[in-house]
C-alpha cells in the first residue's frame, strides 16, 4: 500500500477512536503517532465487531450473519494487497509492525460477539430463567472477561512492547480490572436488558437474588448486602489493578505513559462507584472531563520526558 493510502486509512481510524473511545482516545493521544495510529485501528476494528454485536434492533440471528458476513470479509482482506475497507488497511499494516496475531483479533472479535451466543461456549452467558442472562460462577465471569478485555490488553503491549514474558499476565489481570469496573457501572444498563453479568456464586453467598437487582434497576433503595456484594467485587477489580501498575514498568518507556493514562481514568471511576458504595443504580457514574483532562495533560508530560532521555 503507498503512503497516501495508509496515512487516509489510519486518519479514518482516528476519527473513529475520537468520535467513539471516549476514555481510552484520552490515552491512546500521549503514544508516539506510530504506536497511536496502531491503537486506533485496533480500537476501529473492534468497534465495529462491537456494534454489529449491540444492535438490538435487529435480530440475533440477522446479527449473526452479519457478523460472519464482516468476519470473512476481513479474512479475505488479508490476502488482498490492498482491501478496499480502510480499517481493514490499516489494521493490516499495524499488524505487520508490531507483530498482532491473527489468533488475538479472531478472539477479540470471539469476545464481542459472545451475547450472540447463549451457552454456547466458554465465556459464553447462560439462561438463568425468567428470560435473563448470565454467569454461573465468577470463573465463568472472568473467561468472560479474558474474551472481551483481557485479549485487548494483549493486543495492546504488542504496539506498547515489552520484552519480559511476565507482561502478558499482567496485561491479562488488567484488562479484567478495566471490564469488571464496565460491569459495575452498568449493572442498571445491563438489568434493563435482562442480562445481569453479577456471577450466580456471589450473589448467593451474599444472600441476593436476581429479582433484588431486577429491583434495585427499577429504582429500590439498596439494602447492605447488596452494597457489600458489590464492594466485594470492586475490591477483586482492585488486586487486578495492582498488575496494571507492575505492568507500566515492563512496557517500553514511550508507551508507559499511555497506560497509566488508562489505569488512571478506569481505576478513576471504579473509585467513584466505592464513593458511592456501589450505587450504579440512582445516577450513572462517570469521570468528569476535568479529570481525564488532567491525567491526559500529566501523562503528556511523563511521555515528553520519556522521550527526551
Amino acid at each position: 500500500m503507498s503512503v497516501e493510502t495508509l496515512e487516509a486509512a489510519y486518519a479514518e481510524c482516528r476519527a473513529i477512536a475520537k468520535r467513539e473511545a471516549k476514555n481510552f482516545y484520552y490515552a491512546f493521544r500521549v503514544l508516539p503517532q506510530r504506536k497511536m495510529n496502531a491503537m486506533c485501528a485496533v480500537y476501529a476494528f473492534m468497534r465495529k465487531a462491537d456494534d454489529i454485536s449491540d444492535d438490538e434492533s435487529l435480530s440475533i440471528e440477522t446479527r449473526r450473519e452479519l457478523m460472519a458476513g464482516w468476519l470473512n470479509a476481513w479474512r479475505t482482506a488479508k490476502l488482498q494487497a490492498e482491501p478496499e475497507d480502510k480499517v481493514f488497511q490499516a489494521l493490516s499494516d499495524a499488524q505487520l509492525k508490531f507483530g498482532i496475531s491473527d489468533a488475538l483479533l479472531e478472539d477479540l472479535v470471539r469476545g464481542t460477539t459472545m451475547d450472540l451466543y447463549l451457552g454456547e461456549g466458554a465465556g459464553s452467558t447462560v439462561d438463568l430463567g425468567d428470560g435473563l442472562q448470565g454467569y454461573k460462577t465468577f470463573e465463568d465471569l472472568y473467561r468472560y472477561c479474558y474474551l472481551v478485555a483481557s485479549v485487548v490488553g494483549l493486543v495492546c503491549i504488542r504496539i506498547f512492547g515489552y520484552t519480559d514474558p511476565a507482561a502478558e499476565l499482567m496485561a491479562e489481570k488488567t484488562g479484567a480490572a478495566f471490564q469488571i469496573t464496565n460491569i459495575l457501572r452498568d449493572i442498571k444498563e445491563d438489568a434493563d436488558r435482562k442480562r445481569i453479568y453479577l456471577p450466580q456464586d456471589m450473589l448467593r453467598e451474599f444472600n441476593v437474588s436476581n429479582g433484588d437487582i431486577l429491583a434495585l434497576a427499577s429504582g429500590r433503595a439498596m439494602k447492605p448486602s447488596e452494597q457489600a456484594m458489590l464492594m466485594a467485587l470492586s475490591v477483586q477489580a482492585w488486586k487486578y489493578y495492582e498488575s496494571g501498575r507492575e505492568l507500566i514498568a515492563l512496557l517500553d518507556a514511550d508507551s508507559r505513559a499511555c497506560m497509566w493514562v488508562m489505569i488512571e481514568i478506569y481505576s478513576g471511576l471504579l473509585g467513584k462507584i466505592d464513593q458511592r458504595q456501589g450505587d450504579v443504580f440512582s445516577e450513572r457514574i462517570s469521570v468528569p472531563t476535568g479529570q481525564k483532562i488532567l491525567a491526559l495533560v500529566r501523562g503528556a508530560a511523563m511521555s515528553m520526558r520519556a522521550r527526551g532521555r
